[in-house]
C-alpha cells in the first residue's frame, strides 16, 4: 500500500515536471513529455538498484492482502478482477466528482478552449500542471499495480502503453459518442476492455490468417487510424458520399 502511494505521489512530480517544462521553458507538449520520459528511465533504473528487473514475488503485495481474505471464499483470478474491477470504479466515480466541482470544470474548459479560461481570468498554467499532474500519477498508480500483479518491476514494463491507452480512449469515442462527463469516463473503461479483447482475439485466433505477435503493434495502430476515420465522418470532418 505504502508502494502504491509513493508512486501516485512520484507520478505525479513527474507530471508536474513535464507541465513546468511546457510553460516555462515554450518546449511543445509533445516534446516535453518526450524529455521527462528520457529522464525518468534513468530515474528507474535508479529505483531498481541499478537493475533492468527486479522480481518482487516473494513480497507482500496488496493483491497477496486481497486474496488472504477473500481467497477463502472465491478462487484468485475472480478476486483479482473483482478487486480492479473495485479500484476502476472507484477512479472512474471521484474522477465524476472532480469534473462537476468548479475546478474540474475549469480543466474541461481548458482541454475544449483555452481562451475562455483566459477570458475569465484563470491563469492557464496552473491547470495545465494539474491536469498532467493528475493523469501521470494514475498513469504511475497503474504501473504500479501492473508490477504488484506481474509479480515483477521492469523498467520497460511501459512500453507501448501510450498506444494502448490512445486505442483505448478512440475505441470508447466509437462505441459511445456522448459529451457528458460520466459517460466519457465510462467509454474509456468499456474502450480499454474492448482493445485488449480484439488484441487477445489477434493473439489466440490470429494464426489463421498468418498473425503473428510481432504484428500486434501493427494492429494497434490500424485500429486507432479505423477509430479516428469513425469519429472524423461522424462528426461530419469526413464525408463519405458527396452532395450533389
Amino acid at each position: 500500500l505504502l508502494a502504491l502511494m509513493i508512486s501516485l505521489v512520484a507520478g505525479i512530480a513527474a507530471g508536474v515536471v513535464t507541465a513546468l517544462i511546457h510553460n516555462y521553458l515554450r518546449v511543445p507538449n509533445l516534446l516535453a513529455g518526450i524529455l521527462t520520459m528520457t529522464m525518468l528511465y534513468s530515474v528507474n533504473i535508479r529505483v531498481l538498484g541499478n537493475k533492468a528487473n527486479i522480481p518482487i514475488i516473494g513480497n507482500d503485495t496488496i493483491l497477496t492482502f486481497v486474496n488472504s481474505v477473500l481467497g477463502k471464499y472465491i478462487p484468485e483470478e475472480f478476486t483479482i478482477l473483482i478487486f480492479f474491477t473495485i479500484i476502476s470504479l472507484l477512479i472512474k466515480l471521484l474522477l465524476d466528482i472532480f469534473f462537476h466541482t468548479d475546478l474540474g470544470l475549469l480543466l474541461r474548459a481548458m482541454g475544449n478552449n483555452q481562451q475562455v479560461v483566459l477570458n475569465l481570468g484563470v491563469n492557464p498554467n496552473i491547470l495545465k500542471i494539474l491536469g498532467v499532474g493528475l493523469s501521470n500519477g494514475l498513469v504511475a498508480l497503474s504501473g504500479a499495480f501492473a508490477a504488484q500483479y506481474l509479480g515483477f518491476a521492469d523498467v520497460n514494463l511501459g512500453q507501448g502503453i501510450i498506444i494502448s491507452g490512445l486505442a483505448s480512449v478512440m475505441i470508447g469515442e466509437v462505441l459511445i459518442p456522448s459529451r457528458n462527463m460520466i459517460i466519457i469516463t465510462l467509454r474509456v473503461l468499456l474502450g480499454s476492455i474492448a482493445y485488449k479483447a480484439l488484441m487477445y482475439v489477434g493473439r489466440v485466433y490470429g494464426y489463421i490468417i498468418g498473425l503473428t505477435p510481432n504484428d500486434l503493434k501493427l494492429i494497434a495502430g490500424l485500429l486507432i487510424i479505423f477509430a479516428l476515420f469513425i469519429s472524423n465522418v461522424r462528426n461530419g470532418k469526413i464525408a463519405l458520399f458527396k452532395k450533389r
